[in-house]
């Protein structure tokens, strides 16, 4: 197997490196500690053609790869691991699920506004006590005619205020049957659908999270995607495709927390040489090195295997779970290497420490992909 760059990989690496240095690095903390979500930035990636990477041009989107979806994802979360997720979130769930399951006239509605960033996209299948229990969750959509009357709480939702539409899977048959839940498309303004609390975050905290609410909202049965049963179902192939996009967030985290404990081993001097020289500091940076690497072969593979239309579930959980630990463990060395700078907001260090651990719980935690693995293992 080779993963060599293609031209349109590095071409959009130099734009976000472009970009990112004049719209992102100058205000990215002042977004952190008001934990302000930017929407106006995110127009400016629609316009650069980064929140439709994956959708079809005749969508209005870029139509590019995986591949070119992995670079893009992680050069932004090497700036900001917030703005890589938010990306990351509005490409592959929302804007994802109605692309690999709409209708032709969902797709058309809706692409087109999602993949410009005129809209921006959320997705919602947690609930407050159901995690990754999603099969008992209790929201519930009831028949009325050619409408559904849905009740309950999404939790978790990245743009769950500041969406403009949501995809969401609830409840339309018994509870624990995974053939008893049905994917919805809800537009902002639809009577009885608000967000509720916005989350007061560790890290990520420029990519809002919040609550939906429903309350007797009614929607259309034409706002389901595909058929009444196969919402889990959809979620699931949404959320392998996911993984990808988490494995190359904690891969552009794990690449910028080397990338910044490089830069400083080389300026701090201690001992009349920079800190670079001394071994316990060199093996460290190895290490890092090394655990980028490996993570970015398992996920350009997962890459590789959905472009090429193969299951990817297996590979996606893999990559997935390396990366998010990897990008952890390199933050962790990074915040070591700056010593007691590292503890300070006044360096890099501490961003890439905060956003990390997230990524080992979002959008299935590393033990689900652990479970994952292993089950694929002993079939």
């Amino acid at each position: 197997m080779g993963f060599e760059e293609s031209e349109n990989q590095r071409m959009i690496a130099q734009m976000i490196r472009d970009f990112g240095d004049k719209e992102i690095r100058p205000k990215m903390m002042e977004w952190d500690e008001t934990q302000e979500f930017p929407v106006e930035l995110f127009k400016k990636l629609g316009s650069l053609g980064l929140m439709g990477v994956l959708v079809p041009q005749e969508y209005g989107g870029s139509g590019f790869g995986y591949h070119e979806y992995v670079t893009a994802i992680s050069e932004l979360s090497r700036i900001d691991g917030s703005i890589g997720l938010s990306m990351a979130a509005h490409n592959s769930l929302c804007t994802g699920h109605i692309l690999q399951f709409g209708s032709e006239e969902q797709k058309r509605k809706y692409l087109p506004k999602l993949a410009t960033a005129e809209w921006i996209g959320a997705w919602g299948l947690t609930e407050p006590n159901t995690g990754s229990d999603a099969g008992n969750m209790r929201t519930v959509a009831e028949k009325d005619g050619d409408h559904f009357v849905i009740n309950g709480a999404k939790n978790f939702i990245t743009h769950g205020k500041s969406g403009n539409v949501a995809v969401v899977i609830v409840r339309t048959g018994e509870v624990g049957d995974s053939h008893g839940m049905t994917a919805f498309i809800i537009e902002k303004g639809t009577q009885g659908f608000s967000a509720g609390r916005k989350e007061n975050k560790l890290g990520m905290r420029a990519s809002e999270t919040t609550e939906l609410i429903f309350d007797n909202c009614r929607v259309h049965k034409d706002n389901i995607i595909g058929e009444v049963g196969e919402g889990f179902i959809q979620a699931m192939k949404v959320l392998d495709g996911g993984r990808i996009s988490i494995a190359a967030l904690s891969l552009g985290i794990a690449q910028g927390a080397l990338d910044v404990a490089l830069q400083y081993s080389k300026e701090r001097h201690q001992f009349n040489q920079p800190i670079s020289k001394f071994q316990g500091i060199a093996f460290k940076l190895a290490d890092m090195a090394t655990k980028v690497e490996a993570a970015k072969l398992l996920t350009h593979q997962a890459a590789d295997l959905k472009n090429k239309g193969k299951s990817v579930n297996k590979e996606s959980a893999m990559a997935k779970y390396y990366a998010s630990e990897v990008a952890v463990e390199n933050s962790t060395d990074a915040v070591q290497i700056f010593g007691g700078y590292g503890y300070t907001k006044d360096y890099p260090a501490e961003k890439f420490y905060r956003d990390s651990k997230l990524c080992t719980i979002g959008e299935g935690t590393s033990e689900i992909q652990k479970l994952v693995i292993s089950r694929s293992l002993l079939k």
